[in-house]
């Protein structure tokens, strides 16, 4: 199958972001937040399948040696053909030489080690919303 990857943020309809964000299990901000986070980025990454949003993910850099990868996200019905690993692999394109950390959902650290992701461990946090990511496991 041919999928259109997007590397930009132009037209891109962010409530269909968040719905993507939502349906894999990602926490969601309103459109215009994720329409700014996105837009702010280092690298963003947009995969469509015809004209609809199946893909997502995004990297904040320096743009010299340190990188982090953030909000990879795919459709319930694309998981397990490889699309995350495309998302990855473009972010990828823009980070060459650069140390990168990734903020990965309880449970899918298994599909992060198999394209050569390591758990940190020395990994902090602070979140502001504290109790609620201690309950979906992200702190202890």
């Amino acid at each position: 199958m041919q999928y259109r990857i997007q590397g930009n943020s132009e037209n891109v309809n962010w409530q269909e972001v968040c719905n993507v964000l939502r349906d894999a299990g990602l926490a969601t901000h309103s459109a215009e937040l994720t329409r700014k986070a996105f837009e702010n980025s280092y690298r963003v990454v947009f995969i469509f399948n015809n004209e609809s949003l199946i893909g997502v993910g995004r990297a904040i850099s320096d743009g010299a040696y340190q990188a982090a990868i953030y909000d990879i996200a795919v459709r319930p019905s694309y998981q397990g053909k490889n699309i995350g690993r495309l998302i990855v692999e473009e972010i990828h394109k823009g980070l060459e030489n650069m140390n990168i950390i990734l903020y990965a959902s309880p449970g899918k650290e298994p599909f992060y080690r198999k394209i050569g992701y390591h758990k940190m461990l020395t990994g902090m946090a602070r979140f502001t919303k504290e109790r609620v990511m201690r309950e979906r496991g992200f702190i202890e």
